[in-house]
């Protein structure tokens, strides 16, 4: 133990159908139904939602689900600085990067001499769109496990992203149409393109169009980009372009308007071939904004937490792992959590 405790564990935070509760503090953290108090890791629908009475949030996450919800989306809210801590109904809370998209937090619980941190999602490859990961020493370590299984061994993201500008070289007629969440995951894409040596037009659909112009103007510079709306006197111009869309778009119209597209799709589920295939996806890119199995586990040991509890992902994996290295672990069993940000 880091401190002299007074509580256990499951009296400062434990699992409701609302989602995670402190009973000391009174608020639960990314609740999956409205509540009197929420704290939000991070942007993504399945753990920002609106209705809350009040929200507790880094500034850019409180921006990102005003963008999403419109104004009011809560009764009201109050902004967390990274690194600064807040007392809640006497309990202390402190927000920490979490690496996964910009404004995405750890947020650190403590009172009665016990310190538990939940991860949120989080990942560890370093990305230009929002803050690295920073591990927390603590008591209890509550991490997700979306990628929880050893077979989940994300690749460079720079070597991902030259298989794409490969392609764009080798096919100079076609489309190339990535798919890519509309928050934290097209934002990376297009600055990993930048980052790679990709200066023309980046092309991309409505649906991205609101969240990359709030990432450019917390001074991220995703270079031009365009709005990717075609008819039939235009369509040639997309030859040889790259085109970037919410998944949701490759089940319409939309992408098969393009010249001979190629079909992309950004996310650590590629890892998977069978489901690159079942999805149609011609170019997998195995892109994560998730911590894969050994940053998982690496993760874990740098926080030096005796104890594990593992959330929404393949849980009973990273579970087995933590008792073979001798670290108390348990699953949670939440539920509402999907895979927005994959």
């Amino acid at each position: 133990m880091l401190y002299v405790c007074t509580m256990r564990a499951s009296e400062l935070l434990h699992p409701r159908p609302e989602g995670l509760y402190c009973p000391p503090g009174d608020f639960f953290i990314d609740p999956v139904r409205p509540v009197g108090r929420a704290l939000v890791t991070h942007g993504h629908s399945d753990h920002a939602r609106s209705g809350h009475g009040a929200v507790l949030a880094t500034r850019e996450t409180l921006d990102i689900m005003r963008l999403r919800y419109g104004d009011p989306f809560a009764g009201g809210t109050q902004a967390a600085a990274l690194r600064e801590t807040i007392e809640v109904n006497g309990v202390k809370v402190t927000f920490h990067p979490a690496g996964h998209v910009l404004g995405s937090a750890q947020i650190a619980v403590e009172h009665g001499g016990l310190r538990i941190v939940a991860s949120g999602d989080y990942k560890r490859q370093a990305d230009a769109t929002c803050v690295p990961f920073e591990p927390v020493p603590c008591d209890v370590f509550i991490t997700e496990a979306t990628f929880g299984l050893p077979v989940f061994r994300h690749p460079p993201d720079r070597e991902e992203t030259a298989r794409l500008l490969r392609s764009v070289a080798q096919f100079p007629e076609r489309a190339h149409v990535v798919g890519a969440y509309a928050l934290g995951k097209a934002q990376r894409v297009i600055r990993l393109l930048r980052d790679c040596g990709y200066e023309k037009p980046i092309y991309i659909h409505g649906a991205l169009e609101t969240l990359s112009a709030y990432y450019q103007s917390q001074g991220i510079d995703l270079g031009e980009l365009r709005p990717a709306t075609v008819d039939k006197a235009d369509r040639d111009e997309f030859a040889g372009a790259i085109i970037v869309g919410p998944p949701t778009a490759f089940a319409d119209r939309w992408a098969r308007r393009f010249p001979d597209p190629i079909s992309c799709f950004a996310s650590g589920w590629m890892r998977i071939r069978q489901r690159a295939r079942q999805g149609g996806v011609e170019l997998p890119l195995i892109l994560s904004d998730h911590a894969d199995w050994d940053e998982l586990t690496g993760t874990i040991r740098e926080t030096g937490a005796g104890e594990i509890w593992v959330t929404h992902g393949r849980e009973e994996a990273l579970v087995r792992w933590c008792e073979l290295a001798g670290i108390a672990a348990r699953p949670l069993h939440l539920v509402g959590y999907e895979d927005e940000g994959d």
